[in-house]
């Protein structure tokens, strides 16, 4: 290997591992900013949160990828290009495509690795997480009161307590409404004090109140007229109330099977095979009945018509029933439209389409395409954002990470809304998978040569007094051909608009070298 390709790589690498890292950082921020209110109030371990933010950052491998991919190219190239290191290399008769290619080498191998990252690693961690969370949701809120507030973690109950001694744990002004009882009655409890906590294996809730009463309202079938209300008074209850949903509880994974981000590229070929026959059977068992029983019931080859009608054979059913209506009394010609009408009720009735079998069979079969044609995708943007953001850092020749961020986000930004309107028009099946999941590719690629061919060749496309040079060619093209008057105001204009700009220069400079005085004669 060339030293001068070991340079280009050791410019690229850092960049890209830092870049990688801060777009999966940004975008785990906003898986935690999404989900933070399932986790808070719940007494999770902190190794379960770690292990949901482990499972989604490998779910978002796919979004980061083709963005630091980008970013670091354009970083790498314009530091070549700001350090005129590229101008040199162009010097000594390298191409473009030459200088790129350990860098092409590099991510052509990085998109090989990605797809076997999207087909094995993201479909597992997607199980995972998906298990994970369903987990969260189904545990109950941790056992903590408020002063002043009505705890409703608890099925059925609601505890509002007072005051509570964060030493003692000792809770003052207890109110309890109950609700658990199957009959319908209610208790309200009233205490001047106690204790509630859960019992060391979280299954069952133990009160102890001091000083109080209970108010507990009987029903019966026919509680709107007779119901009765019963009056305890306690110094001392105790209760041990069985409690379920406040240990986190594993679920098996293997239920979350069926969703389509859970499948690899085969199992999801499988799935398609499937769904496509399951969407042909329901299709024919839903309109084959109405076909051949209602619509095609009777053959028109078989109705003999009127000796005095002359029909067209080629369209013998239309005017057979056209102009033997034509002929009929009003009588008969109303009871054939009520037998019409009647007809048409009958197949609409007959029509047993399953809707929501069907929908839920559509929709998997075109979410499993999308994420078929997705596994394949992945690959190839990364390469096109690649090929984009290589020419683009050779033209701006700007390091850092100013200007390639605006502009890895400008072209992420344009690259997300297509594909995400592109997705969503196949998974409504208003397109095919294989247009609405590779259109963003479709779109970028005429755009990814274009820029190499241009950058390749040197081009100013992004040079600002290229474009400046070209306005007032073409400006002073323009000015000559008009009226001499015309002519005269327009250049009048732009020598007062350059004095102004001249004065203001000299008042700049002039105010400059009175500030720098006054400061040679202050530290003198």
């Amino acid at each position: 290997m060339k030293k001068i390709h070991k340079l280009i790589l050791k410019a690229y690498l850092g960049p890209m591992i830092m870049t990688f890292f801060i777009v999966i950082f940004v975008l785990m921020m906003n898986f935690v900013w999404k989900y933070i209110d399932e986790f808070v109030g719940k007494g999770l371990d902190p190794w379960v949160i770690i292990e949901l933010i482990i499972y989604a950052t490998a779910n978002m491998i796919p979004i980061g990828l083709p963005l630091a991919i980008m970013l670091a190219t354009i970083m790498t190239m314009g530091n070549l290009g700001e350090n005129y290191e590229l101008l040199a290399m162009k010097s000594a008769g390298m191409s473009l495509l030459k200088i790129m290619k350990p860098l092409i080498i590099v991510v052509g191998l990085i998109s090989i690795g990605s797809f076997f990252v999207v087909n094995d690693l993201v479909p597992s961690a997607n199980k995972k997480m998906f298990s994970t969370l369903y987990d969260i949701r189904r545990q109950n809120q941790a056992l903590e009161f408020q002063d002043g507030l009505f705890f409703n973690g608890i099925d059925n109950m609601s505890i509002r307590v007072e005051k509570q001694d964060p030493e003692t744990k000792l809770l003052r002004g207890v109110l309890i409404y109950d609700n658990r009882s199957a009959s319908g009655n209610m208790s309200t409890t009233l205490a001047d004090s106690g204790y509630i906590r859960l019992s060391d294996d979280k299954n069952y809730l133990l009160v102890t109140l001091y000083n109080g009463e209970t108010y507990e309202q009987t029903r019966n079938s026919q509680w709107y007229t007779k119901s009765t209300l019963r009056h305890n008074k306690f110094d001392r209850q105790e209760g041990k109330i069985p409690m379920s949903g406040f240990n986190f509880e594993r679920s098996d994974e293997n239920i979350f099977s069926g969703n389509s981000q859970t499948k690899n590229i085969t199992e999801l070929q499988s799935s398609i095979d499937s769904l496509d026959k399951l969407v042909s059977d329901i299709t024919v068992t839903a309109y084959n009945p109405l076909m051949r029983d209602q619509i095609f019931s009777k053959d028109p080859d078989a109705v003999i018509p009127p000796d005095s009608i002359t029909i067209d054979r080629s369209h013998m059913h239309k005017a057979y029933v056209i102009d033997s209506i034509k002929h009929l009394d009003l009588r008969t010609r109303d009871k054939i439209w009520t037998g019409a009408r009647q007809a048409a009720r009958n197949s609409q009735n007959m029509f047993t389409f399953d809707e929501s079998t069907s929908k839920e069979a559509l929709n998997q079969l075109y979410r499993s395409k999308n994420e078929w044609h997705r596994k394949l995708a992945l690959p190839v943007s990364i390469m096109i954002f690649f090929l984009v953001g290589a020419p683009l850092g050779a033209i701006i020749r700007k390091g850092g990470l100013g200007t390639p961020i605006v502009i890895s986000v400008i072209f992420f930004v344009i690259y997300y809304i297509i594909s995400t309107s592109g997705e969503k028009l196949a998974k409504e099946g208003t397109w095919d998978s294989s247009l609405g999941m590779w259109i963003s590719t479709i779109v970028l690629t005429p755009l990814a040569i274009y820029l190499t061919y241009k950058a390749n060749n040197d081009s100013a496309l992004l040079d600002v007094d290229w474009y400046v040079g070209r306005y007032k060619k073409y400006r002073d093209a323009l000015i000559a051909r008009l009226p001499e008057k015309w002519q005269k105001r327009l250049n009048e204009r732009a020598e007062k608009q350059a004095r102004k700009r001249e004065e203001k220069r000299a008042r700049k400079a002039a105010k400059k070298a009175i500030k720098t005085g006054e400061n040679g004669a202050e530290k003198a």
